[in-house]
């Protein structure tokens, strides 16, 4: 479709977002990610009964980590969108980058990196 977004944005596809651990979104923001969000199923509709669910739970509970270590809950969201949605799915990718350029970098970002 040729949809655009920022370069910046790295996607890393998994057959459901239900794979998509705890661990994996706060080791993205260990690693320095200024932002890391979860694009989904619409709820209901999970290929994979409640992938989406359970995803949309861990979303929810890195946010309230992050913000009792000090950071801005905002650097990780779930979105949920239909495998048709492209331009939705590119309009969530601009959003993410805007919310992420007005917290500025991470906290935990090395300088020099990246």
């Amino acid at each position: 479709m040729r949809l655009t977004y920022p370069s910046s944005i790295k996607v890393i596809q998994v057959p459901c977002t239900g794979r998509v651990d705890i661990v994996h979104l706060l080791k993205a923001i260990e690693d320095g990610a200024d932002g890391v969000y979860v694009a989904g199923c619409l709820e209901g509709e999970c290929h994979f009964i409640s992938g989406n669910l359970k995803a949309k739970k861990r979303v929810q509970y890195v946010k309230k980590v992050l913000e009792e270590v000090g950071m801005a809950p905002g650097r990780v969201e779930m979105f949920n969108l239909s495998a048709g949605e492209g331009n939705r799915f590119a309009e969530i990718a601009n959003e993410m980058f805007n919310r992420i350029k007005e917290l500025g970098p991470s906290p935990l970002r090395i300088k020099g990196a990246a």
